[in-house]
């Protein structure tokens, strides 16, 4: 989330990656320019910050040159169900660092957003049935990009036994319920932002709140700038299977209380 969030993402990820031996890494980087969307200089810094690939979401495009810029670096994914004409792609194979397979796909909810979308189920249910985890992808992650954690729970559900993660981003507070299904598919409704949490989700406070108390805009929301937490999920997985093992959620720096596997 802004200036804030890419630091965090650049001081810490180097070092977990290297303390945690992290095999695969994928940031969400759909506020990290300006609260809006990302930038193709922004994506080059995160994924030089450590970072496999980086998801996109509702506001995917919100940055012009994305357009040509997803064409052109493949680690950049926006959502599968976005608008059939849009560049770029919403899933694919990486090879991680361990030499494995990883799948990643990402899909946008359809209750409580700006404008529909298409069925998020249909669509994963295409990419799951050609990539079955444990056969010729060692682990597959899905980037749920919801408004409602109903839906993000639906889904969760939906690809349980098929994926190895679903994770919920968009509505950036982390969710306390972390989980393996029974299904052996790692689980949260949202990861959380990666970004200052003395905002209103990111948003430096002062115009958040005159809008709520007032109803009537001043000025354009900015993101806040002060010291930001590193928030996501750790996921251990079992390379025959597929199957998650080990599920952490992981806060790092900034004012929420830390947590780490």
């Amino acid at each position: 989330m802004g200036r804030a969030g890419r630091a965090a993402v650049a001081d810490r990820l180097p070092a977990m990656r290297q303390d945690w031996k992290l095999d695969f890494v994928v940031v969400n980087g759909e506020n990290a320019t300006s609260g809006v969307g990302l930038s193709g200089a922004h994506a080059r810094a995160l994924l030089d910050a450590g970072a496999d690939c980086v998801t996109l979401g509702d506001h995917a495009f919100d940055q012009k040159d994305m357009l040509q810029f997803i064409g052109s670096e493949p680690r950049v994914l926006r959502p599968l169900n976005f608008a059939k004409g849009a560049p770029g792609r919403g899933a694919a194979i990486f090879q991680a660092a361990n030499g494995k397979k990883v799948l990643v796909a990402q899909v946008l909810g359809q209750i409580f957003m700006k404008r529909p979308f298409d069925d998020p189920f249909s669509a994963l249910d295409q990419v799951l049935r050609a990539h079955p985890r444990g056969g010729m992808v060692s682990a597959s992650l899905i980037d749920i990009h919801c408004e409602a954690t109903s839906e993000k729970m639906g889904i969760g559900h939906f690809c349980d036994g098929r994926a190895s993660v679903v994770v919920g981003t968009h509505t950036h507070v982390p969710t306390a319920d972390a989980q393996i299904l029974p299904g052996g598919t790692a689980f949260q409704s949202d990861a959380g932002m990666c970004g200052d949490y003395n905002s209103v989700i990111g948003m430096e406070k002062t115009e958040p709140m005159r809008r709520f108390v007032t109803g009537m805009p001043k000025g354009r929301f900015s993101p806040a700038l002060g010291d930001a937490t590193l928030a996501g999920l750790y996921v251990e997985t079992d390379d025959a299977t597929g199957k998650a093992i080990r599920v952490e959620m992981v806060r790092q720096g900034g004012r929420l209380q830390g947590n780490a596997p």
